[in-house]
């Protein structure tokens, strides 16, 4: 009998063994490396098929992954502003009234915004008062008797009607509206402010790129004062120039000036930065583009409907104590400025990533050939058993309590060794 006060051998056994099988397994963790077995097969045309579509891969990863579409850089769009300022004076003489429109008259609306129009032709009521008056003769509320004309008023009327019939006199409806009301029947042609083909738009736009703190305007290195007194833009020329005519945008665009001018339409003009900025910030320049929308009356598509760009203005006043009002209305070219912007520079993270997705397609041409060798040639079943090592079933030893199943397979694989270098030895 063991007093109390002392501890038993077996404890003491116990607690040894599992600091061993605990050093043991710390051990193997952190000092063994385990790597897949490989089977090395001489065969011509898996051969070739293995390196062909390596070969493929590597032309993927190194063409289109990182030349074509450099991935090694990360990218970042800008953030900006677009100022525009027009220049020009127009003439018109319309029955022996002459006019002189400048930029506080054509163009709307007049702070510079990246989206304005250009007036080209109008049609202006003068004189308008609240009052009554038949409907124009191009109206459809003709009538025949006041039953036509009862008190309503149309989405696409002129005023109130009031339930008369003019049988008298214009056989219309009367309303009560801007009189006289307009008449919009007959668009001037050719347009009343031609000379707006020679009006000029200079455009100044900054954008920043806040990823990488750049920032760029489209007066780049070169151009200054002196520069864009004289300069204007062309594509071929003066590519970089800030000041475009109008009857250009319109050509650039595809259309033609006098017939756009005579109903209206729109032009985008495009102001692309793409920017690698791996190179120097002043190769970082704007590339200009020009797009006509809509509004030419030329297009082959006859039955396309509302074609051209209109709105309607009136200028209020006070004529012997009554309100009156010119109104106008307005046919232009609509130019919206759409900024296109993208930056890209060299980066780590992007580069890793580019690389090890490109080492794990290398893995195609693996899966590829084991298919052709285990499921098309002839000598299958003989790769088979190359490639998959087939062991019998055998029984398992039983485990101590503290003994790890890699140290019994361990003893399994030794005594399977001594058996068959037995034999050899013998012989």
């Amino acid at each position: 009998m063991y007093t109390s006060g002392v501890e038993r051998p077996s404890s003491y056994q116990r607690r040894s063994k599992m600091k061993s099988f605990i050093t043991n397994t710390l051990s193997d963790f952190f000092f063994e490396y385990e790597t897949p077995r490989q089977v090395l097969v001489r065969n011509k045309r898996v051969g070739v098929v293995c390196r062909l579509i390596q070969l493929g891969v590597l032309a993927y990863i190194i063409g289109w992954v990182f030349i074509y579409e450099k991935g090694y850089q990360s990218s970042d769009t800008a953030v900006g502003s677009v100022l525009t300022k027009m220049k020009g004076v127009g003439y018109t003489n319309v029955t022996g009234e002459e006019r002189i429109w400048d930029v506080a008259d054509f163009v709307f609306p007049v702070q510079g915004d990246s989206s304005f129009v250009v007036m080209t032709n109008y049609i202006m009521t003068q004189g308008q008062k609240i009052d009554k008056c038949s409907e124009p003769p191009n109206s459809k509320n003709r009538c025949s008797s006041d039953a036509d004309c009862e008190g309503r008023s149309e989405r696409t009327g002129d005023g109130h009607m009031t339930g008369k019939c003019l049988v008298n006199t214009t056989k219309m409806c009367e309303v009560l509206a801007w009189c006289p009301v307009e008449d919009d029947g007959n668009i001037p042609d050719p347009a009343l402010l031609m000379s707006a083909e020679n009006f000029t738009l200079f455009i100044k736009n900054t954008i920043n790129f806040p990823a990488y703190g750049v920032t760029r305007c489209n007066l780049v290195e070169g151009i200054d004062n002196q520069y864009i007194r004289s300069c204007l833009y062309d594509p071929k020329t003066s590519p970089l120039c800030p000041i475009f005519r109008l009857g250009d945008l319109v050509q650039l665009s595809g259309f033609n000036f006098a017939a756009i001018a005579k109903v209206g339409g729109a032009i985008g003009i495009i102001i692309d930065w793409t920017c690698n900025l791996d190179h120097d910030q002043s190769d970082c320049k704007p590339i200009y583009s020009f797009h006509g929308l809509y509004g030419n009356p030329d297009e082959t598509d006859t039955a396309r409907a509302s074609v051209g760009y209109n709105f309607r203005y009136a200028k209020h006043y006070m004529e012997d104590k009554q309100e009156k009002r010119t109104l106008l209305k307005v046919f232009g070219i609509r130019f919206d400025i759409i900024v296109r912007s993208v930056a890209t520079k060299f980066d780590i993270i992007p580069t890793l990533t580019a690389i090890g997705s490109g080492v794990g397609i290398f893995g195609v041409a693996t899966v590829v050939c084991d298919l052709i060798l285990l499921y098309l040639l002839p000598k299958r079943e003989f790769y088979n058993n190359m490639k998959f090592k087939v062991t019998e079933t055998m029984e398992k030893e039983p485990l101590d309590e503290f003994k790890s199943e890699k140290e019994v397979s361990k003893k399994h694989s030794e005594e399977v060794l001594v058996h068959h270098e037995a034999p050899l030895s013998e012989t």
